[in-house]
């Protein structure tokens, strides 16, 4: 694809945006200086960002001071970003298809996106877009899934309920998928990422995902039935902890 949104990505974000700002975690403060170090951002960088939602890692990119690009193809995730972080240019594009100059960018960084993206098409952009010695980074929050009696049974509830939670999820890029992308050797960082939800933050949690029936769906009341006992069940103190290990890959890319 060319300039299309994955369908999954477009339907599902735009009518989940509320719930993905309230619910969604952002990133370490250590693994935003990884990537700082990393991708050598600095005052006088231009990143851009692609698939920033409504500005989970752009917020956090801020203090860094570079000129940040924003790209986010989802117009309602658009309409949270813009105002969040105003200092952001937004942009309305598809990875596949940025509308930027030959050689202007110093670094482009994804994170919780790169899944979405035709691959081939977007490694094509990023060579074009970026200057001499640019670096892409690929973030994601990845959740554990077996840690805790609680991981566990929100994993089976998601592929109990989940429309095409099996065929989107991230954690189907493979090591040789992202070797493919970066041609060849490319940097990994790793660290440990929790969250604490309350009973509604863990409903709009769920619902934030691409996922996971609609309302109208017949399976949309019983998944919040589900969630619910899953709640009682787990919490402490009035929350459940969702743990996540950060995974983040980064290399320079040659032109294509």
């Amino acid at each position: 694809m060319s300039d299309a949104i994955h369908p999954a990505a477009s339907g599902g974000y735009a009518v989940a945006v509320d719930a993905y700002e309230r619910s969604r975690p952002g990133y370490p403060l250590e693994a935003v200086a990884w990537l700082a170090r990393t991708l050598r951002i600095h005052s006088g960088s231009t990143v851009l960002e692609l698939g920033a939602g409504t500005g989970k890692l752009t917020s956090q990119l801020v203090p860094l001071r570079a000129r940040l690009v924003a790209l986010e193809p989802v117009a309602e995730m658009r309409a949270k970003l813009a105002p969040s972080v105003p200092s952001a240019m937004p942009l309305a594009a598809t990875a596949e298809a940025l509308p930027l100059d030959d050689a202007t960018i110093d670094a482009a960084v994804a994170a919780q996106a790169f899944h979405w993206f035709d691959h081939a098409a977007f490694r094509t952009e990023c060579a074009r877009i970026l200057k001499p010695r640019g670096v892409v980074a690929l973030f994601w929050n990845v959740r554990r899934v077996e840690d805790s009696p609680f991981a566990i049974d929100y994993e089976a509830l998601l592929r109990e309920f989940g429309t095409d939670y099996l065929a989107v999820r991230h954690e189907n890029v493979s090591e040789g998928e992202l070797a493919a992308f970066f041609g060849g050797r490319f940097v990994r960082y790793v660290c440990h990422n929790v969250q604490r939800l309350d009973r509604l933050r863990l409903r709009a949690r769920l619902l934030s995902s691409s996922y996971v029936p609609a309302t109208e769906h017949p399976w949309h009341e019983p998944m919040l039935a589900a969630l619910e006992e899953l709640f009682e069940t787990h919490h402490v103190d009035g929350t459940v902890a969702m743990e996540y290990e950060l995974r983040a890959y980064a290399s320079r890319l040659d032109k294509a």
